[in-house]
């Protein structure tokens, strides 16, 4: 549930792929058993927030192609609720745009000469790189392109 590098802009949740038992009928009873079982509630602590996951891994352990509609929709009720307290308690910090940038480089296996054209000499593209000098609106532009993500990830706040 974390990410290795948090941009500035904010990923949309999408949402569950459809399963094979999410075709089968859906059995209120069965689900409301569940419900008694696990006891899904708003977390508030840390410490639900630990039983929450460890409902959820032994979900996913029986494989998602392998839930009944009652465990998948647990699933999803489950999964909301961590993430609610994710987002609320256990933030990821901002990457500077110098390290979003060397993220992508090694993802695609670019060098400093690489980016020359962009940042126009070796001294520049080294001081950006490494976090010595700014990268420019310009710049930015550029590299969203190469990447194919938005610009606004390589800009300072």
């Amino acid at each position: 549930m974390t990410a290795l590098v948090k941009s500035k802009t904010k990923a949309k949740s999408t949402p569950r792929r459809a399963t094979s038992s999410q075709s089968a009928i859906f059995d209120r009873r069965k689900y409301a058993a569940l419900l008694s079982r696990s006891v899904p509630m708003v977390i508030t602590t840390e410490a639900e927030y630990d039983q929450t996951m460890a409902e959820i891994k032994r979900l996913l352990r029986k494989g998602e192609a392998n839930l009944s509609p009652e465990e998948d929709r647990l699933l999803d009720l489950l999964s909301t609720l961590a993430e609610n307290w994710e987002e609320a308690h256990h933030e990821i910090p901002e990457a500077p745009s110098h390290r979003i940038l060397q993220h992508y480089m090694q993802i695609r296996g670019l060098r400093q000469i690489d980016l020359q054209p962009i940042f126009g000499s070796r001294g520049v593209t080294s001081a950006i790189i490494n976090g010595k000098r700014a990268i420019t609106e310009q710049q930015a532009k550029q590299l969203g392109s190469l990447f194919g993500i938005s610009h606004s990830v390589f800009t300072e706040i």
